[in-house]
């Protein structure tokens, strides 16, 4: 059985530690890290991250460190809470709700590399990281790769695949795993668990369905930009999509990443949840399994709606939407005033009109305060 996921799953700590040491030999890759010259020493930190003896000392030392200085760029301030949800004995599956590529589990990673904990896995689509490098540093930081491409039957049978794998990851490796709460990042700011994402879950072990995810401990992560690093591309797209598929130009996927890295976000909040125990004893035995997984959707956003961090720019766009200053009281003039610029400047495309941009960038800020409601009403 683990030789049939070696396609996809992360590399094991010996291959993580060869495969550094064959990374950092590379002079072409070395080059690369002159980007990060005006504030590390490039020279010092190679030396520190060849002298790293096991997997966790090279992901601080090398991944943690990348992290921190683009969150020192792009983040004015970053909030983590709920750890104490989570025992790190235990194993976890964390489907967290979905709005960069790589920053959403890289915030999760963090946090847990801030208690001392080691990285979780972490799913990714191999469309994302098309590029050799990309993989290999993907596999070394405990990424396992969701199959994406070829037939009907080979996508069925690559489904079949990952499901049985996150069951050997939490089950057999005892490894917790971070998953989105559906295919590709939430567009409009709307997050919702798709149904299809639990199915593809119960495949590995269909005739105990509802026990197996409950055994996986299913524990809801929320994650809140104030300012969408990827917000225009996000709008352009939903604008383009009117009338017809969007197609995706090449390259694209690999814009989204480095926008996601490198764009502002301001301050940023990642909160883990509470497992979903109780919910389950909640669900009616009688229901079809179906019933049952929308069910279980409807308790994962409504954690994910619990624990969003609202700002003040979230506030502004619902009432500039609906034209009112009923939240008012959350924001000051000068915050609007900054916001409402702001959209003006990311509304600015050669290609769509600024009034549909605006709408769609209004969506994009406003429908979390939308959904945080509903789970008070």
């Amino acid at each position: 059985m683990k030789h049939s996921f070696d396609n996809i799953r992360p590399y094991t700590e010996e291959e993580t530690m060869q495969a550094a040491k064959k990374l950092f030999a590379d002079p072409t890759f070395i080059q690369q890290l002159s980007v990060f010259e005006d504030k590390i020493d490039v020279n010092e930190w190679i030396t520190n991250i060849l002298a790293c003896k096991t997997r966790h000392e090279l992901h601080l030392a090398f991944a943690v460190k990348i992290f921190h200085y683009f969150l020192e760029k792009t983040c004015t301030h970053v909030h983590y809470s709920g750890i104490e949800h989570i025992d790190p004995k235990n194993q976890y599956l964390f489907i967290g709700n979905h709005r960069d590529i790589v920053l959403d589990s890289a915030f999760l990673q963090v946090y847990y590399f801030k208690k001392g904990y080691e990285a979780s896995r972490s799913a990714i689509g191999d469309n994302l990281i098309s590029s050799p490098l990309f993989v290999e540093l993907a596999r070394m930081h405990q990424m396992f790769l969701v199959l994406r491409s070829g037939t009907l039957k080979e996508k069925m049978m690559n489904t079949q695949l990952l499901s049985s794998y996150i069951h050997h990851s939490i089950f057999e490796e005892k490894e917790s795993v971070w998953i989105a709460q559906g295919n590709g990042r939430t567009k409009n700011g709307d997050d919702k668990t798709q149904q299809g994402l639990l199915k593809m879950l119960t495949l590995a072990a269909p005739q105990h369905a509802m026990e197996t995810l409950k055994r996986m401990q299913i524990t809801p992560v929320a994650i809140s930009y104030q300012y969408e690093p990827c917000a225009q591309l996000k709008a352009r797209e939903l604008a383009l999509s009117e009338n017809a598929p969007y197609v995706k130009q090449p390259g694209e996927d690999v814009k989204s990443i480095i926008e996601g890295i490198i764009g502002f976000k301001g301050e940023v909040h990642l909160a883990i949840g509470k497992p979903l125990q109780q919910e389950f004893e909640n669900i009616p035995q009688e229901l079809s399994l179906n019933d049952k997984l929308a069910l279980l959707c409807d308790q994962i956003d409504r954690q994910i709606y619990e624990y969003y961090f609202l700002y003040p720019q979230n506030y502004i766009a619902i009432d500039l939407q609906e034209n009112s200053n009923k939240f008012s009281t959350h924001y000051t003039e000068e915050e609007k005033g900054a916001f409402i610029h702001y959209l003006n400047e990311q509304s600015m495309v050669q290609d769509i009109s600024k009034e549909k941009m605006m709408k769609y960038l209004l969506d994009i800020y406003a429908n979390p305060v939308k959904n945080k409601f509903k789970v008070k009403a």
